[in-house]
């Protein structure tokens, strides 16, 4: 698992790098317009610290090394990314963590994707005070755990697994050009977010998206 986290937040960082005009784009249409600057700003600090950290600790199995570098993932868009956003996908990274480190082990790669979606999700929902239907990144997030349980519980594979999670995420991402805003800054628009794209929602799903692409 440590070795497909750190090439998926290797390849998600290339990903955000190449799409950070486009979600800069989207936030500037119904937010502060610096999603895209501020992603892209985070998950180079994210390559920085992988680059920068020691070997894991022999002692510690894949799976708690892979919490390990979640925790950490989480701390470093904490504390990197302006706007909501740092706070939102560090804690998304943060729960995930919490959620891998306490499967039994030796937890498969399936069973770690799906406990850390279900964790990221209510992680954010909790902190945000918000849920689905309310054009918000957890337009993308939830659907796309709520498939990866369903593709889990019906004995998927990490690759079946994260692909339906892709699949949500994007077309709950596309879901939300309809949507009225009614949290974050978006809200303030009133009715002229509508017909806009969530950028949150658009990131999240370009992350899922790495994830698949480097799982399958």
């Amino acid at each position: 698992m440590l070795e497909i986290l750190d090439t998926w937040l290797r390849t998600a960082a290339e990903r955000i790098h190449a799409e950070a005009p486009r979600l800069t784009e989207l936030d500037q249409a119904i937010g502060d317009g610096d999603h895209g600057t501020n992603m892209d700003r985070g998950f180079k600090a994210i390559v920085a610290t992988l680059d920068a950290r020691p070997a894991p600790d022999p002692a510690l199995t894949d799976q708690a090394a892979t919490a390990e570098l979640l925790r950490l993932v989480g701390r470093t868009l904490i504390s990197t990314v302006g706007g909501a956003s740092g706070p939102l996908y560090g804690t998304a990274f943060l729960r995930a963590s919490s959620a891998v480190a306490g499967l039994a082990e030796p937890a498969t790669g399936a069973d770690a994707i799906g406990a850390a979606l279900d964790a990221a999700a209510t992680g954010v929902a909790a902190l945000g005070k918000s849920t689905t239907g309310e054009k918000t990144m957890l337009d993308a997030l939830v659907p796309a755990a709520t498939a990866a349980r369903s593709a889990l519980d019906g004995g998927a594979n990490a690759a079946a697994v994260v692909g339906a999670a892709r699949d949500a995420a994007q077309t709950g991402a596309e879901a939300t050009i309809p949507l009225l805003a009614t949290k974050g800054r978006a809200s303030y628009l009133g009715e002229r977010s509508i017909g806009h794209q969530d950028p949150g929602a658009t990131s999240a799903a370009l992350l899922l998206t790495a994830l698949a692409d480097v799982v399958g």
